[in-house]
């Protein structure tokens, strides 16, 4: 388990070494404006609310635990905001994140990507992803409703750091898998289930994504970095026909 997340932690180094690639660089660009955009939000949003936030769900009779306890608050708080506002990002640049998703697989098989067809391409894209997100979708918000019966139960609530920070990297994992096997025609299904069969990798790749969406103005790279990382998960690891 532990060898396999350290495997998949390793998918963000070879993500990153994609992006410069010839035939990869102009497809980068649109999903880092986009992602550079809305995280320059959540970086503005967040910096203005934590204080008030915290103060609103520590209860007055923890406040003499306020030094120990605004650490944890403020990690829950910041992942909210920062993994609400990737949901969004992602959500945007969908299309654009399939097709770099399929043009870093074809870098890796060593094939040569099909002339790119301009935006007659985006209505077929947008199609496509489109019931695939809105699963994602429900599937987080039930968890995500889990979590937060479990942060708001004393006692309870002290796991509810390390469970929020699982659950970011699992949905970050299904976030950056889904482009490069939706183009492969699977859907939130069958990405779900082959996950599961490799969850540590799973874990480790979405735990690399969650770091990156951490670190400011790293965090601009996170989504074509995600997506990069992500092809060369399908690719290496789970596709079972197009193994490297």
């Amino acid at each position: 388990m532990i060898i396999n997340m350290l495997k998949g932690f390793g998918l963000i180094f070879k993500g990153m070494s994609l992006l410069p690639k010839k035939g990869i660089r102009l497809f980068v660009l649109i999903p880092l404006l986009i992602n550079s955009l809305v995280f320059s939000l959540a970086v503005w949003l967040s910096s203005k609310q934590i204080d008030r936030w915290i103060d609103y769900i520590l209860p007055d009779w923890l406040t003499w635990l306020e030094w120990l306890l605004w650490p944890i608050f403020a990690v829950i708080f910041f992942f909210v905001i920062f993994y609400s506002f990737t949901i969004v990002a992602n959500l945007i640049a969908a299309p654009f994140n399939a097709l770099l998703a399929e043009r870093i697989e074809k870098k890796l098989k060593g094939l040569t990507p099909a002339p790119f067809q301009g935006y007659k391409s985006i209505p077929r894209l947008l199609a496509r992803t489109f019931r695939s997100e809105a699963q994602k979708l429900w599937y987080m918000a039930k968890w995500f409703i889990v979590l937060i019966i479990v942060t708001l139960i004393p006692v309870i609530n002290i796991i509810s750091p390390l469970a929020w920070l699982i659950f970011g990297a699992w949905m970050l994992a299904i976030e950056y898998a889904d482009y490069p096997m939706g183009n492969h025609n699977l859907f939130f299904d069958d990405e779900l289930k082959t996950l599961k069969q490799h969850r540590g990798l799973a874990l480790g790749f979405g735990a690399g994504v969650a770091l990156l969406t951490s670190i400011p103005f790293v965090n601009f790279l996170a989504m074509p970095i995600g997506v990069a990382g992500g092809t060369a998960l399908w690719v290496k690891h789970l596709s079972v026909d197009d193994q490297i």
